[in-house]
């Protein structure tokens, strides 16, 4: 019974793995701010993964990204910040962060979450009306580290006191369209306004005073827009659907077949051990009746078994006289 317990357990932990395996993963992020809260999950996960994150350091967090948005350039770096103030950044990515930065609220450590949308960036910031994207969306945000499994955390605010924050677009700078005019910076906050700037030479470089999500834009060159993929057709849909349905029942019938063979393996071997004690208790007694029997005789209308010998010879009392 214990066989039979142990293989049912491992059987449905088998089910159970393959089912969670096979559910969908959850849908994206529908809009930017919710991408933001996300990411800062996913970010804060790097400093989890290792047993003691150090301060200053800065941890590539693309691997903890689901399935649905790889691509997307993810990094974390824990500071304290009074040295944040005392000595900046020098570089984080395209970032370049100046001394004299002051933190509101203030917080004793902060996180600062990288983030590069890559294939992403056109999807959760639309092209603006009359430029195009020339770069991908970068952002900088920060967050407060006393919890490192906190979620939904609010962003803190990082003001340049001195010198601005700076970002170099010059390894993602895509080529300017002919005729697509002078390049500017575009930054948005956290409700997705869009300001623009011009950039800064050499580089096509941004400057910031505050955190927040920038690329590089140029005025579109006049043409039709280019259509947006079309979604998949329902048939398709319903065609993926049925087909992870039917996976899902085969791994259904699968198991509850094997629990139909253990138990039948488990009956086989219950009827074996009551077959051989059975077989046992008839040799017993077959052992019993052809062992040595004793002689009847007669005694009035009754038989009853006697022995052949006895051990002591009767004596008559008158052979003992003198």
């Amino acid at each position: 019974m214990r066989l039979f317990l142990c293989g049912l357990q491992v059987l449905l932990l088998l089910l159970s793995h393959q089912l969670s395996a096979q559910s969908p993963h959850p849908p994206p992020p529908t809009n930017a701010s919710s991408l933001d809260s996300l990411l800062q999950d996913y970010s804060f996960r790097a400093f989890l993964r290792r047993p003691r994150p150090r301060t200053g350091i800065l941890y590539d967090a693309a691997a903890t990204v689901p399935p649905d948005l790889t691509g997307i350039k993810l990094s974390a770096m824990r500071l304290r910040s009074g040295s944040l103030r005392r000595r900046g950044v020098p570089s984080l990515k395209e970032f370049s962060i100046p001394k004299g930065v002051i933190v509101k609220p203030y917080v004793t450590r902060l996180v600062f979450v990288y983030q590069n949308l890559a294939n992403f960036s056109r999807l959760y910031y639309p092209p603006l009306s009359g430029y195009d994207y020339v770069a991908p969306v970068v952002g900088l945000l920060a967050y407060d580290a006393k919890n490192l499994s906190a979620v939904n955390l609010p962003e803190l605010e990082i003001t340049a006191s001195k010198d601005p924050i700076r970002i170099d677009f010059s390894d993602d700078l895509e080529p300017i369209p002919q005729g697509g005019g002078s390049v500017q910076c575009v930054s948005f906050d956290s409700k997705g306004k869009a300001s623009f700037r011009d950039s800064v030479p050499p580089g096509n470089a941004c400057e910031t005073e505050r955190q927040g999500r920038f690329s590089v834009v140029v005025k579109s060159v006049a043409s039709a827009p280019s259509p947006s993929p079309a979604p998949p057709p329902p048939e398709k849909e319903k065609k993926k659907r049925s087909e992870s349905n039917s996976r899902t029942w085969i791994t259904v019938g699968s198991v509850l077949g094997g629990l139909v063979l253990l138990g039948l393996l488990m009956f086989l071997v219950l009827r074996c051990r009551s077959y051989k004690k059975r077989e046992r208790m008839k040799e017993m007694e077959r052992a019993g009746e052809t062992g040595e029997a004793l002689r009847m005789t007669q005694v009035g209308e009754t038989r009853a078994p006697t022995a052949t010998t006895t051990r002591t010879q009767p004596v008559l009392e008158t052979e003992y006289a003198a």
